[in-house]
């Protein structure tokens, strides 16, 4: 039997979800990634039933209590992010702590995070992420057939081969988004997204 990358992606998420299945059924509270899989599996059996955005989204939200996963976990998910196959094309949704639903976390708690309140602190807003850093803006063409995906930190020029775009402006350039993000590229689409200048030495280039 072949199967494609989606379909051997959807058979590991429905074994692990089996597995964190099994584990609630025994009385176990849940770690991270039985969570996740279990949210996933939910949206993906949703979407194949014929499910709207918000009936997938509805069902990664409902698929798991927050009383049944262990200390620590509802903090490690921040959120949840899968692509589906919906009726108008494949869509992302994100679940934003799936756990918590925005009520505030534990005082404490593991994986909380407490803003300081000594010396050092600034008020007023976040200062903008290595203002002094060169930027430039760049036209990104896709010429796949298949979503491409490019993460914050990767050096841009060495991107996907079926990105079209000038790779020598590039050179020196990651993406500037939020650390341990991603910008997508639909097939044959085409983006304008700006870069930021690696710091340090060498700057993401090759010796």
């Amino acid at each position: 039997m072949r199967l494609t990358p989606w379909e051997e992606e959807r058979l590991l998420i429905f074994s692990a979800a089996e597995l964190a299945r099994r584990h609630r059924a025994a009385g176990l509270a849940l770690n991270a990634p039985e969570a996740i899989a279990l949210m996933c599996d939910a949206m993906l059996e949703a979407a194949r039933a014929g499910a709207s955005y918000a009936g997938v989204e509805a069902a990664g939200l409902a698929a798991v209590a927050p009383s049944e996963v262990m200390p620590g976990v509802r903090e490690l998910i921040d959120d949840v992010r899968l692509e589906v196959l919906l009726d108008d094309g494949t869509r992302l949704i994100v679940l934003v702590d799936p756990l918590g639903h925005g009520a505030p976390t534990a005082a404490g708690g593991p994986g909380a995070v407490a803003p300081g309140t000594g010396a050092g602190t600034v008020a007023g807003p976040a200062p903008e992420a290595a203002p002094e850093r060169e930027r430039r803006s760049l036209e990104v063409v896709s010429t796949s057939r298949r979503v491409i995906r490019i993460s914050s930190h990767f050096p841009f020029h060495r991107a996907n081969a079926r990105l079209m775009f000038d790779r020598e402006r590039a050179t020196g350039f990651r993406l500037d988004i939020e650390a341990g993000s991603s910008e997508r590229w639909a097939p044959g689409e085409t983006r304008t997204v700006t870069l930021v200048r690696f710091g340090g030495d060498g700057g993401g280039t090759e010796a």
